[in-house]
């Protein structure tokens, strides 16, 4: 259940792009064709389902205060958590070369319409965002870690996805002339974040948190509906 959470709230509630505006750049830029995007789409999900549970590796076994334990309790007192950002880029950087080379190799168009921005994954805000809400959120395990990854580049994709299909059919859409562009562009994902806001009452977390209280309620009134059966007892026995 807790995957299963965890999962659909990283995709249509804590959307990157629609909750936390991270990886507006190629967000905007790549999504004027649904080809492009789906292609570059596919890449971050594939960076983001690598980085993040490797990332969590790194932060239980290396940067927290004491993580280092495994290598000797002469360790123990070291902290490297100042070495999180470093360690978190470096770690994206190699796996986007790795997606840049395969993309070369097996898709020459995909790799010419991405351009410049297919390398520039490595520095994509909603990339190194996906690690640092890892670390924030204290994901407990490395199949949340996986998942929180897998989840969070799914939102990206769905996010950029939807936008480019969104703008080609626009180009028949008699838009005013100053809000062509990027300006109708801003215009739909703001829109598009409102809707995406609605998934909020989507799951049940709130409801369970309620039923505690519920419960106290429930029991409560059970124990003054005893008391008072045991008061009439009592009348009626004298």
């Amino acid at each position: 259940m807790e995957h299963l959470e965890l999962f659909f709230k990283s995709i249509f509630i804590d959307n990157m792009v629609f909750a936390t505006f991270l990886g507006m750049c190629s967000y905007l830029a790549v999504s004027k064709k649904v080809s492009t995007a789906v292609g570059l789409g596919a890449a971050v999900i594939f960076v983001m389902a690598i980085t993040v549970p490797v990332n969590w590796l790194l932060d239980q076994y290396v940067l927290q205060p004491g993580a280092l334990t495994w290598l000797g309790e002469e360790y123990a007192a070291y902290d490297l958590s100042f070495l999180s950002f470093i360690l978190f880029i470096a770690t994206i950087a190699t796996m986007v070369q790795l997606v840049e080379i395969v993309v070369e190799k097996f898709s020459p168009s995909l790799y010419n319409s991405l351009g410049i921005f297919l390398p520039l994954i490595a520095v994509n805000c909603a990339i190194l965002g996906g690690s640092l809400f890892m670390q924030s959120r204290e994901i407990p395990s490395f199949g949340m870690a996986l998942n929180y990854g897998v989840s969070s580049g799914i939102g990206w994709f769905l996010a950029i996805l939807a936008i480019a299909a969104i703008r080609e059919k626009i180009r028949y859409s008699a838009v005013p002339a100053p809000l062509r562009g990027l300006g109708i562009t801003f215009i739909l994902t703001g829109l598009m974040a409102i809707g995406f806001m609605s998934f909020g009452g989507m799951l049940t977390g709130d409801e369970g948190n309620k039923k505690p209280a519920q419960n106290e309620v429930q029991a409560e009134a059970e124990e003054l509906i005893k008391e008072a059966d045991e008061m009439v007892i009592n009348t009626n026995n004298k």
